[in-house]
């Protein structure tokens, strides 16, 4: 774990800004206990996904889970770039890290209500809670680090007034909340562009690459849990074990296809500019979605299996197909424009994404899915960590 390269004690430093190219610079137990607590969120909102789901609430589940999921995604990032650049690990920046934690349980209390009836009431008051708390770190960080106070400033200034204007947002009349709520979503977006535009914040690459990562697999690790939750649910019924082998089979095949996409990249050599690393973490919006809703589909497709779903059986292995797919295509687009040019895998790429998506009509969707990023995996990955090894040993 690092520690903070701050000056002053352990009950109050000054939050000066971080050095960019800090050596050795590792996420901090506080990081990874917010990780842990966050995931509770995407746990709640990919249970409540795969119910509206199972239920055949297709295209109000997906909207309401898109919605649901940016706010659990965009406050998680927020205090990752914050606390890349800033992180003091004093008293006053844990209390505050705490407040943050607590908005986050009180959006994971919420995501049943906001993806099944509409009412975002108690997600929106927890999300507000969590931005907040991001005002008082930007104003304290303004105080400390005169060269950045008018980006820090911008930050809270932001920050506050979209915030006010969630708070509004709930009493829009319901034909206008979804207009209204894209607008929003689109501030939040922009708040940070126009605040580094008056000096840039000092996140560390590597840092940023490696918490982005972190979350990434704790995601990949709830939808295996909820997967195994759903396995568990249909042989306390009256299936056998025979009857969901090929769906465990293709979900395991899929999700360890799905982590080893990810991680063969070196994310943080890519990092270097703030386009780039804006870049790469807008995108990992679809990232962590798709990841979460893989988890969803299959257990809707256990459910569809057992006789328990009430989709077509086209319709259920899409909701494995689709996010699976789209998590392949996001992490395949992030790192040819972090890269900054076409690699030669490309190709085949887009041909796997198709064949997912094309597994959608095939008699086991799920087996044939895995299969599929199984082989994009031998394709891709697998040269190029022999040939890695042999660049070491030459």
């Amino acid at each position: 774990m690092s520690a903070p390269q701050t000056a002053g004690t352990a009950w109050r430093r000054r939050m000066v800004a971080r050095v960019a190219d800090e050596k050795h610079r590792t996420a901090t137990a506080l990081e990874l206990f917010f990780d842990l607590c966050f995931v509770v969120a995407v746990a709640q909102t990919s249970a409540a996904f795969e119910e509206e789901l199972a239920a055949g609430h297709v295209a109000g589940g997906v909207l309401g889970y898109a919605l649901v999921f940016f706010a659990i995604w965009w406050a998680w990032m927020n205090f990752t770039w914050f606390a890349s650049a800033y992180d003091t690990d004093d008293i006053p920046y844990r209390l505050l890290t705490v407040v943050q934690i607590g908005g986050a349980l009180v959006m994971s209390a919420g995501t049943a209500a906001a993806l099944q009836d509409g009412d975002y009431t108690v997600i929106t008051w927890g999300y507000v809670v969590m931005r907040l708390a991001m005002v008082s770190q930007w104003l304290r960080a303004a105080r400390s680090d005169p060269e950045r106070r008018r980006s820090c400033l911008r930050y809270a200034a932001g920050i506050l007034v979209v915030q006010t204007s969630w708070l509004a947002h709930l009493v829009v009349p319901g034909d206008l909340r979804l207009p209204a709520h894209a607008v929003l979503a689109l501030a939040e977006l922009a708040v940070p562009v126009w605040a580094e535009r008056a000096a840039n914040t000092t996140w560390h690459p590597r840092h940023i690459a490696e918490r982005f990562g972190l979350f990434t697999l704790i995601v990949l690790g709830e939808s295996i849990t909820a997967a195994a939750g759903a396995v568990r649910a249909a042989l306390d019924t009256d299936a056998t074990f025979g009857d969901i082998a090929t769906l465990v089979l293709g979900g395991t095949l899929t999700v360890c296809a799905l982590w080893w996409l990810y991680f063969a990249q070196n994310a943080s050599r890519r990092l270097g500019g703030f386009t780039t690393a804006t870049l790469w973490g807008y995108g990992h919006y679809a990232v962590f979605a798709c990841a979460a809703a893989v988890g969803a589909g299959l257990a809707v497709n256990v459910a569809q299996a057992t006789g328990h779903g009430h989709l077509t059986a086209y319709g259920a292995a899409a909701a494995y197909t689709v996010p699976v797919a789209g998590f392949v295509l996001s992490v395949w687009l992030l790192h040819r424009t972090a890269a900054g040019h076409p690699t030669a895998p490309d190709v085949v790429h887009a041909l796997a994404v198709a064949a997912i998506l094309a597994a959608t009509f095939a008699p086991a969707p799920v087996l044939v899915t895995g299969l599929v990023c199984a082989l994009l995996v031998a394709a891709t990955c697998v040269p190029r960590e022999r040939g890695g090894v042999r660049a070491a040993a030459v």
